[in-house]
């Protein structure tokens, strides 16, 4: 393998010539065990979710900030400072020691922060003295005051809750000294800390401070560095910070930080130093040894090292691709609870969701190389398969998993699926026979024959779901009593994935039992207390017989003779699986085409579709396997393009409908209206892409169309949002902004499984 260029995004004056420009470009780092970093372009932290060290206390969940950032400022001493380095060295710590300030001649506070101090905003502007910024897994700082340069570089080890920041000194000046100010926390990831929060047992022994909460005895937070003087830090709290995502959220945005103590490192006129600094969480009895000026160095070499081999992995030797690649990576972590990998849906604040891991799951593991990954991702989800249904999500708080949506189950099968088409060997095919084969005809038993939350196969093949307060969609807003968008019935993009999981099931059971043995186990199926009678006989796909029909939504629909009552036998064969899907094909496609239009019905429901015209529906052109005409798919491209496409996602709603919101912005009553109203999504792009190429054979004007539908989210990429890495959302109103999470899995992965797919081997 040739030795691959690393991936680097690079910012230099101009991007940060203003706090507020400098402070909206945020970047985000992960350790793999669901651990975080994040802060802004310019160092100053803009939401609560921010800091250099977020743990995963229980790997992925129970993530706490228990290292905010460290402070810089460098003094340069004054002329009347003589003597040997050490003999300064000695008269500094003497000094210090005293509780005194040694006599400089400049100082430079390199700190960038907010702060809300008498009623209004302080800004402490460091950034004045930055130089450039970048970021390539790793996050590099260089700053350039009076005659010292100093690089701050920093990353997460991998696999550990580890910290690293190494520090590079160039003074081309008289002697000077740096201080260092850490600042720790120990909260819920999500909260916020006042001064009366910290509760800390704390001991300093040499160049290590140990931090003990309270509240977790057994947990430590040990700092340390490889050289310097530690003294007392006065004040002891950082009162106040503010954070301007918070603020436009409106809340009040403010934290505040533990500083007991703060670092004296001498800096010798004309010198060049390294000082390495650690943060890691550890147990409260684990014993500590002293690290050196390489450590943190040697962590980022390992970084850099672990970052290379992703693109080695994944073999795709293309700018755009490399760079989803990395981002790609963020998501991946271990569950300590399975010993297997899972995705977390998004930073900073998801943790994993199945309906997001399975739609996320081909780009983020097949599209990378990650074959491993993806089995073991695929485990995870098996292990908790409850009725049929696939977790929606693992809480942060170590609880059980949570089991309300209708499509996790059903993206369960895409995944599969994919996972064959990439590696369609015998021991891919072992695999899924022996551990994840047994869940998906669990999966179809219980759809069929009903399940929680209101879901279960009607008489017309087609799957019912939800019912009340139910919200088992991805469209799943729901305030108390409040429903935001209730989708209760037949949505489109169930009934599509629907189609497309019976279809898998039949190449399934075809492979793996011979079309003819036992698949499924159950009950039959039946809606609403209705009987239906007849028989059918089936050759091949060919289904004939007499006697039974599909009642739906008071209309007629059948497939020679066959109803679903009829196809509700206590046991399935692949047969048994065609003749069920040439039955939900006629079904949806008398159902949900709505012609005036020229597009597919969101929901059907009883006699009254649903007016509103949103996105899922190109589902029903992108999936594996589909049922609608070349016409019909090639309008609903269209359709899409002309009213939902907004660059960088699709809206969740036509502009023109009464309950549209274009800006998902302000309090959370605000947010919730919007999030699904109007609001674009990223992940929606990847199907879009996929729809589009589909219906225009993949033609050379199709590709350069692609790429230049694909033009928004590579300026995403580098200019807005998490440098990066792709948004969860975006307003549907120009110009378009980036809000939500800001790195989100299925906006990362399904971008990149359009592009491998659809774009990259047609260029």
């Amino acid at each position: 393998m040739e030795n691959k260029k690393m991936i680097n995004y690079h910012y230099e004056k101009d991007a940060f010539s203003t706090f507020k420009n400098g402070i909206r470009r945020e970047w985000a780092l992960t350790n793999g065990i669901g651990g975080y970093a994040g802060s802004s372009l310019i160092g100053a932290h803009n939401r609560t979710h921010q800091g250099y060290l977020i743990a995963s206390l229980h790997p992925p969940i129970e993530r706490y900030l228990v290292f905010s950032k460290i402070n810089e400022s460098l003094s340069v001493f004054a002329a009347e400072n003589t003597g040997s380095s050490d003999e300064k060295f000695h008269s500094l710590t003497d000094t210090l020691k005293k509780g005194a300030a040694p006599a400089v001649s400049a100082v430079y506070n390199l700190e960038t922060s907010q702060h809300r101090k008498n009623g209004g905003t302080c800004y402490t502007q460091g950034q004045e003295y930055l130089v450039s910024f970048s970021y390539d897994g790793s996050v590099h700082y260089t700053y350039q005051a009076g005659d010292i340069m100093l690089k701050k570089h920093i990353c997460l080890k991998h696999g550990a809750n580890v910290c690293a920041i190494a520090y590079e000194i160039e003074n081309n000046g008289p002697d000077a000294s740096l201080t260092l100010v850490p600042l720790f926390n120990f909260r819920e990831h999500s909260a916020s800390s006042r001064p009366e929060d910290f509760h800390f047992r704390t001991s300093l022994i040499d160049n290590s401070l140990c931090l003990i909460p309270e509240s977790h005895p057994d947990t430590a937070i040990l700092f340390q560095t490889s050289e310097g003087i530690f003294s007392d830090h006065t004040p002891m709290f950082d009162i106040d910070m503010q954070l301007q995502t918070e603020v436009d959220l409106e809340t009040d945005g403010l934290d505040c930080h533990y500083c007991p103590h703060e670092v004296t490192v001498f800096l010798p006129a004309k010198s060049h130093k390294q000082i390495s600094v650690l943060c890691s969480v550890i147990a409260a009895d684990e014993t500590f040894t002293d690290i050196t000026a390489d450590t943190a160095f040697d962590i980022l070499k390992e970084r850099e090292k672990y970052t290379k081999s992703l693109y080695e992995m994944a073999g795709i030797h293309d700018d755009f691709a490399d760079r989803l690649v990395l981002a790609a990576d963020q998501f991946l972590c271990d569950r300590a609870s399975t010993g297997y990998k899972t995705v977390l849906a998004g930073l900073p604040w998801f943790t994993d969701w199945g309906r997001d891991t399975m739609i996320a799951f081909t780009g983020l593991t097949l599209c990378t190389g990650r074959r491993k990954d993806a089995e073991e991702i695929l485990l995870t989800f098996s292990k908790y398969i409850r009725h049929g249904i696939v977790p929606n999500m693992f809480p942060d708080d170590n609880a059980a998993p949570l089991y309300n949506t209708a499509d996790a189950s059903l993206w369960y099968f895409y995944a599969v699926w994919q996972y064959l088409q990439y590696y369609p060997d015998t021991a891919a095919n072992a695999f899924v026979q022996e551990n994840i084969y047994p869940h998906l005809k669990e999966i179809i038993s219980a759809y069929k024959n009903g399940t929680d939350f209101s879901i279960y196969m009607e008489e017309d093949g087609l799957i019912h779901a939800g019912s009340g307060l139910d919200q088992i969609t991805w469209m799943d807003v729901r305030v108390g009593d409040w429903v935001a968008t209730p989708r209760h019935g037949k949505p489109v993009e169930i009934n599509a994935l629907w189609y497309n999981a019976l279809k898998v099931m039949e190449e399934l059971a075809r492979r793996y039992e011979g079309g003819d043995d036992v698949l499924v186990t159950g009950g039959y199926a039946t809606s609403s207390g209705s009987e239906v009678s007849g028989s059918a006989t089936v050759s091949g796909n060919e289904v004939s017989g007499s006697g039974g029909s599909a009642q739906g939504l008071g209309s007629h629909v059948s497939v020679t003779g066959v109803s679903a009552t009829s196809l509700g036998s206590h046991v399935m064969t692949s047969h048994n699986y065609a003749a069920l899907a040439e039955l939900v094909k006629a079904s949806f496609c008398q159902k949900f085409w709505w012609k005036e239009e020229g597009c597919l019905y969101d929901v059907v429901d009883g006699d009254e579709p649903d007016d509103h015209l949103r996105p899922n529906q190109i589902y029903a052109v992108s999936l594996p396997f589909t049922m609608l005409s070349k016409e019909q798919e090639t309008k609903i491209v269209a359709f899409v393009k002309e009213h939902l496409y907004i660059g960088c996602g699709l809206r969740s709603l036509t502009s023109d409908h009464s309950d549209y919101h274009g800006i998902y912005c302000g309090s959370l009553s605000k947010r919730d209206a919007a999030y699904h109203q109007g609001t674009a999504w990223g992940f929606l792009l990847g199907g879009f892409l996929s729809a589009y190429a589909k219906v225009h054979d993949h033609s050379l004007e199709c590709t350069k169309e692609l790429l230049s539908l694909l033009g928004p989210v590579r300026h995403h990429l580098t200019d807005n949002g998490c440098i990066g890495s792709i948004s969860e959302i975006f307003d549907g109103d120009a110009p378009h902004n980036p809000r939500g999470c800001y790195a989100q899995a299925w906006s990362v992965g399904e971008t990149l499984r359009a592009y491998m797919q659809d774009v990259l081997p047609y260029m």
